[in-house]
C-alpha cells in the first residue's frame, strides 16, 4: 500500500471556550484528490490555516495533536514553512497584487534575476535586492503554468480588472509553478468560475494528481467531487463524520453527512409564476468601461415582482451591468426604474432611490472585514437612509443589535455573536453578511452576483429560497448574475445570457441546456431550427 503523503493525527482546536476541531484524523496518499467538505463553519478553513501555519492558529494558542508529512510529524510555524515542505495553498480570497502583470503575480517571492557581470557587482555593493530581473525567462515560466491549466490570458497583462473568474486561474498557476509542491489544496476554486471554465481547471487537477501530486480539494458543488475526487472527508461541527471512497457514493449521500439531515438537490419543480407586466426597471444602451467584464450597448426590461437570472461565461460581460447601474466602474446609456431616469456614476443616489446591491467582491467592496457583524449589516442603510441612529445623531446601538440578531437567525449566520469581526468568518458566512446588509435597505429592486460563492449546499437553498420568498411574498424584483447557470435555472422566471457584452437571448428556466449552451457561444437559439436544437444539433 502506498505511503501517505499527509497526515491529520488527533488535530484539535480551540479558541478561547470555543472548540472548532475535536480530534480529526485524516490521511492523504501522493496523487489522489481528496475532497474536503463541510458546512460554513464545519472547521475545513481552519484544518487548512493549521497545515498552512497560519498566525491565526499559533498567535491562539496553537493547536493539539500532528501534522505529518510522509509518515514523520513536522512543525509548520508559517506559510514560509509550509511553503519549504512543498505545500501550496490556494485561498478562497484572492492574495494578488493588482498593479503587478499576471507573471509578476505568479512569481512573486521566487523572481529570477539575471546572471551577468553588472548583476553580480550591484549584488556585492548593494546586496541581492538591487539585482535586476530576468523577465523574459519570468514570463516563459508564467506562460508554462497557464498553459497548464489551458488558459488563453496574455502574461504580460495587468491583474487589475481580471474577472474574478480569471484571479482565480493566476492564484492556482502561481502554486503549479512552484517547482517543490508536492501538496496542493484548493479553497473553492471553482466558486467563481462558470461550468465550461470550472471543468478546464477540473481537468488540469487530474493532470497534477497524475504527476504525483496530492490535492486537498475544498467545494460545496458536490458534482465536481463525484466527479474528479478519490475519496471525500465529511466535516460537521468540527467533527469527522466520516471519509468515503467516492464510487462507493452519491451527491445525496454526501450533502446528508455533511448537514445531518435529508436534503434535496437541484431545481424544485415550481409552477411558472404570475408576473406583473408592470416593466420596473429598464435599461437602454448600457455600455460599461469594467475591464475584463465590458458592457457594449445592453437593453433590458425587468417587470415588478420578477426574479431575472443573468448568465454567460467570464469576461462576457454579465458582472458588468450590476457594476455600471451601481457607480462602480464608468458607465454611459439610460436607465429606468418606476418610469424615472437612474443617474449613472453615483453610487449613492442609486442606492437611494430603492437599489440594494450584493457584490460578486465581497471583500473589495461588500464588507468592513475589521469591524463587528451588526456594525457591517447597519452601515449601509446608516450612512444612505439615516436609520440606526438616535436624535443626537449617534448610532442606535440597540436597533443595530436587534437587527443584526434578526439577520443572524434568519440566514444562520454561524458566529459567536453579533459582535465578532466579520474577517475572522469563514468565506459562506461571510457572503451572509452581504446578503444581511443589502436586505436590511429593504430595496424595492435587487441586484445580486454571485449570492452563493463559496456557501455550502445547506445555506445555499437557504439564500435562494430567500431570493424566492422576496420576490414571491413581498413583490421584490430581483436581478441575478450568477456563473451557476443550475442556480439560476433554479429560481429565476428567466434567464438572459450575455456574450461579448451584448444581449444574446432570454430563455425560460426550463429551456434544454443545449439551448443555454449555444447562446453562451454566442447564437441565438430563435434562429435555429427548434427541433434541431432539442437534439442537440445545430443546422448548418
Amino acid at each position: 500500500m502506498a505511503q501517505n503523503l499527509l497526515e491529520f493525527r488527533g488535530v484539535s482546536k480551540n479558541y478561547a471556550d470555543n472548540q472548532v476541531l475535536h480530534d480529526i484524523n485524516i490521511e492523504i496518499k501522493a496523487g489522489e484528490i481528496h475532497a474536503l467538505i463541510g458546512e460554513n463553519g464545519a472547521g475545513k478553513s481552519t484544518l487548512m490555516n493549521i497545515l498552512f501555519g497560519m498566525p491565526v492558529i499559533h498567535s491562539t494558542g496553537g493547536f493539539e495533536g500532528e501534522v505529518c508529512i510522509c509518515g514523520e510529524p513536522v512543525k509548520i510555524m508559517s506559510p514560509h514553512d509550509a511553503m519549504e515542505m512543498g505545500i501550496g495553498m490556494v485561498h478562497q480570497e484572492f492574495m494578488l497584487i493588482p498593479a503587478f502583470t499576471i507573471a509578476e503575480n505568479i512569481k512573486i517571492n521566487r523572481e529570477i534575476p539575471k546572471e551577468n557581470a553588472l548583476n553580480s557587482t550591484m549584488s556585492r555593493i548593494f546586496g541581492e535586492r538591487m539585482k535586476t530581473l530576468d523577465f523574459k525567462t519570468m514570463n516563459q515560466d508564467a506562460r508554462r503554468a497557464l498553459d497548464r491549466l489551458e488558459m488563453s490570458l496574455d502574461e504580460f497583462a495587468l491583474v487589475a480588472g481580471l474577472p474574478i473568474g480569471y484571479m482565480q486561474f493566476v492564484e492556482i498557476a502561481r502554486e503549479i509553478d512552484k517547482t517543490n509542491t508536492r501538496i496542493l489544496v484548493l479553497d473553492e476554486p471553482t466558486a467563481v468560475l462558470a461550468e465550461s471554465e470550472a471543468e478546464s481547471l477540473l481537468s488540469a487537477m487530474r493532470k497534477l494528481a497524475a504527476e504525483g501530486i496530492a490535492i486537498v480539494f475544498i467545494s460545496h458543488r458536490l458534482d465536481e467531487i463525484i466527479n474528479v475526487c478519490d475519496r471525500v472527508t465529511v466535516l460537521r461541527d468540527g467533527e469527522l463524520v466520516v471519509t468515503k471512497d467516492v464510487k462507493d457514493t452519491n451527491v445525496i449521500e454526501i450533502a446528508e453527512l455533511m448537514i445531518g439531515r435529508k436534503v434535496s438537490i437541484g431545481k424544485e419543480d415550481n409552477e411558472a409564476r404570475e408576473i406583473s407586466d408592470d416593466v420596473i426597471f429598464e435599461i437602454k444602451d448600457l455600455h460599461v468601461a469594467m475591464p475584463s467584464e465590458r458592457v457594449r450597448g445592453v437593453d433590458l426590461k425587468v417587470r415588478r415582482g420578477e426574479i431575472l437570472g443573468i448568465g454567460g461565461l467570464a469576461g462576457q460581460g454579465k458582472l458588468g451591468i450590476a457594476n455600471g447601474v451601481m457607480g462602480m466602474y464608468p458607465a454611459r446609456g439610460e436607465v429606468l426604474f418606476e418610469g424615472k431616469p437612474l443617474p449613472l456614476n453615483r453610487t449613492k443616489q442609486v442606492l437611494k432611490s430603492g437599489v440594494g446591491f450584493v457584490s460578486e467582491d465581497r471583500k473589495g467592496i461588500g464588507l468592513l472585514l475589521d469591524e463587528p457583524i451588526d456594525d457591517n449589516i447597519a452601515f449601509t442603510e446608516m450612512s444612505i437612509h439615516g436609520n440606526f441612529l438616535n436624535f443626537l445623531g449617534l448610532c442606535d446601538s440597540k436597533a443595530i443589535r436587534e437587527n443584526a440578531l434578526k439577520m443572524i437567525k434568519d440566514l444562520d449566520i454561524r458566529c459567536t455573536n453579533e459582535k465578532q469581526h466579520t474577517g475572522r468568518l469563514s468565506g459562506g458566512n461571510q457572503q451572509k453578511v452581504c446578503v444581511a446588509r443589502a436586505l436590511t435597505q429593504k430595496p424595492k429592486l435587487l441586484f445580486v452576483s454571485e449570492p452563493t460563492r463559496g456557501v455550502d449546499i445547506g445555506a445555499k437553498k437557504l439564500i435562494l429560497d430567500l431570493l424566492r420568498s422576496l420576490a414571491q411574498d413581498q413583490g421584490m424584483t430581483i436581478i441575478m448574475t450568477s456563473s451557476e447557470l443550475a442556480e439560476l435555472c433554479s429560481i429565476c422566471d428567466s434567464v438572459t445570457i450575455i456574450c461579448e457584452g451584448k444581449v444574446i437571448g432570454t430563455l425560460p428556466p426550463d429551456a434544454s441546456p443545449v439551448e443555454f449552451g449555444l447562446m453562451m457561444s454566442g447564437i441565438c437559439t430563435s434562429a435555429l431550427d427548434s427541433e434541431n436544437v432539442k437534439e442537440g444539433e445545430v443546422a448548418q
